[in-house]
């Protein structure tokens, strides 16, 4: 590694676990001390610089804490990372979903997102500027069936990060999001309604097979891809980069893959 982010201090969100540790574990890997948020600790400590505070993000006041631990434990605040979110119930039907979770899934994946860029905008505003990141989905930049609340709450996500992008680039602070699609954590299989549970091998399969089949590149993406990402946003050789959002999916929003045809055997 090459210390990119040396003597940096980073909040991440949701990062006890799945995508939101992989980030944690890159930034650390960088250099940086960081801070973690999560509703429950980790299952084995981070070690390094790292702290963790147990934290609900849909509760404002507890996202300004986490924020605030890292000023006071590490001096400062240079990176945010708003990782934290939920998928809601996916249910058979749109007709089916009685929306019960609709102020859950958007009260983490929108209202923590905006606590979380307003409150490390305050003291980056004060401080010379600094990186924001905000995790979106590519469900909330292409439409389809399905988990409508989080999709909502996505494509919300996409909006206010580039609103807050020009809002805040006054004070040099830098405001992105990065879309994530086709990468195998656990969110999917969260999505499952307790039906879809009893048969979760055959569905998390079948989707798989669908989002193989969308994606122009046929590998894999990992959480490593994602972590990347995030070490290049949250680092200067992006100084000069402000409101995108950046799909880490294998080309699934580009476009319709194109479809393969067998070679014709030309040998007599």
């Amino acid at each position: 590694m090459s210390a990119e982010l040396a003597d940096k201090v980073a909040v991440v969100t949701g990062g006890a676990g799945g995508l939101g540790r992989g980030i944690a574990e890159r930034l650390l890997a960088e250099g940086a001390k960081v801070v973690v948020g999560d509703v429950a600790a980790p299952p084995e400590p981070l070690g390094g610089d790292a702290i963790f505070r147990v934290t609900d993000v849909s509760d404002i006041d507890q996202v300004g804490a986490l924020v605030a631990t890292a000023i006071e434990q590490f001096g400062g605040l240079d990176i945010m990372v708003n990782n934290a979110g939920v998928s809601g119930t996916m249910h058979r039907r749109f007709l089916d979903d009685d929306l019960a979770d609709f102020a859950h899934v958007m009260g983490v994946n929108v209202l923590g997102v905006m606590a979380g860029t307003r409150d490390a905008a305050r003291h980056m505003a004060e401080h010379g500027g600094g990186s924001i990141i905000n995790l979106t989905s590519i469900g909330g930049i292409q439409a389809g069936g399905g988990v409508q609340t989080y999709r909502a709450s996505k494509a919300a996500v996409i909006q206010f990060t580039k609103s807050a992008a020009i809002e805040l680039a006054r004070h040099e602070i830098r405001v992105n999001a990065i879309a994530p699609g086709n990468i195998r954590t656990a969110i999917v299989s969260k999505s499952a309604s307790a039906e879809d549970r009893e048969r979760i091998e055959a569905f998390e399969a079948g989707i798989r097979a669908q989002m193989r089949n969308d994606r122009p590149l046929k590998r894999e993406g990992t959480i490593e891809d994602v972590a990347e990402a995030v070490v290049y946003l949250a680092g200067d050789r992006s100084r000069y980069i402000t409101g995108v959002v950046l799909p880490i999916d294998g080309g699934t929003v580009a476009g319709k893959v194109l479809p393969t045809r067998p070679k014709s055997d030309t040998t007599q």
